[in-house]
């Protein structure tokens, strides 16, 4: 877990809670030197043969890109399927892929190829998009820093996060589910050390399927559902 915490003494050495430390990413994206696939065929393959870094940004770092619009899916093909390719049955497929419940990048290449395997096998030809639409194989690196803000107790969680900036959301509420060892969200897990007052906001952040809403919406929706808890919000 690369999640850090400071630590606070009283006068007498007596040891107290953790703080929260607010980190903020950003992404560094760059092509990964897979060819382009221009039809359907040559997506499968090129996903059969790409880094795992390939399937992690399509699938997970879409929200910190930039855009002008908010697609139904956040993995970059299945709006690519739908946009270009314009095949709802495989669009809705790829859609509901989900790479915090499958176990593995691994798992979840194997089931998308899988996915895409049966729906070439339904189709009568390999459907190629035109010229300018083909789908781009990208990578990042992700760099993380410290905001210097910390949040000392739970009641100050709502308080906190409406300020949080979409990297800091990205990174301690999505990103960390592939970083710790609960595959939970950074919250959460520093939350256990409060034990039952702990639990009651970690039960809450459970409680936010953030699989259709953008980095602005979930934060919103943190803390509206945290505020409910009340408590002192400073």
């Amino acid at each position: 877990m690369t999640i850090e915490y400071t630590v606070r003494i009283k006068n007498q050495g007596e040891l107290i809670m953790n703080n929260f430390i607010v980190r903020e990413c950003t992404l560094l994206t760059r092509m990964s030197g897979i060819k382009e696939a221009v039809n359907l065929r040559e997506l499968r393959d090129r996903v059969a043969a790409c880094g795992e870094n390939v399937l992690y940004h399509h699938f997970c770092e879409t929200l910190l890109r930039p855009t002008f619009d908010y697609p139904d899916y956040h993995n970059d093909f299945a709006v690519w399927t739908k946009l270009y390719l314009g095949d709802r049955v495989l669009e809705e497929r790829l859609g509901i892929l989900d790479p915090y419940t499958i176990g593995s990048l691994e798992d979840l290449r194997g089931t998308m190829l899988d996915i895409i395997d049966g729906r070439l096998s339904e189709l009568p030809v390999n459907p190629v998009v035109s010229k300018g639409n083909e789908f781009y194989f990208l990578e990042a690196t992700t760099l993380v820093f410290e905001t210097g803000v910390v949040i000392e107790e739970p009641s100050q969680l709502p308080a906190k996060i409406a300020s949080m900036t979409n990297g800091s959301i990205f990174y301690h509420f999505i990103e960390a589910r592939r970083r710790t060892p609960g595959c939970s969200d950074d919250f959460s897990e520093w939350l256990v050390q409060f034990g039952d007052a702990g639990d009651r906001y970690a039960k809450t952040l459970c409680s936010v399927d953030f699989s259709f809403l953008t980095l602005a919406e979930m934060r919103k929706l943190l803390v509206e559902r945290l505020g409910s808890l009340g408590g002192n919000n400073g």
